[in-house]
């Protein structure tokens, strides 16, 4: 797994940030600036950057891209998929490169969510099938 010094070269790539504010709540205050940051004063403490904390962001985050996905929310989805891209290049546990944007992002969606044992709302379809697009 890379270290949050590694994680913050990550060249980040939602349209609206959401992949960079994910990983800011790992970022102490006092290194915020240091990472690029600037925020107001954060009531809550950074997340601690270990593996579990990772997994529960990424398993938020499958389940809501998902959701985005199976809606056909374009830009939530597209935004979703950076962040759970990030999350396995984060994790590098096999899927850190999987690159695939068909259909919302369900493959990398569906992907993530059997590798860690997630739901997975569209069963046996890979994710490509055409009624996604409809």
């Amino acid at each position: 797994m890379k270290t949050l010094e590694q994680a913050m070269g990550y060249e980040f790539e939602a349209l609206d940030g959401r992949d960079k504010v994910r990983i800011a709540t790992f970022v102490p205050e006092d290194k915020l600036e240091a990472f690029g940051f600037t925020m107001g004063k954060n009531p809550n403490p950074a997340s601690e950057w270990t593996r579990e904390n990772i997994l529960e962001h990424l398993k938020h985050d499958v389940a809501f891209a998902f959701e985005k996905a199976l809606g056909r929310r374009g830009l939530s989805s597209s935004s979703m998929h950076a962040v759970v891209r990030m999350w396995n290049w984060i994790l590098e546990e096999g899927l850190e490169d999987f690159d695939e944007y068909p259909m919302y992002g369900l493959p990398l969606y569906k992907a993530t969510a059997l590798k860690y044992g997630w739901p997975n709302p569209i069963g046996d379809d890979t994710g490509r099938e055409d009624k996604y697009n409809e």
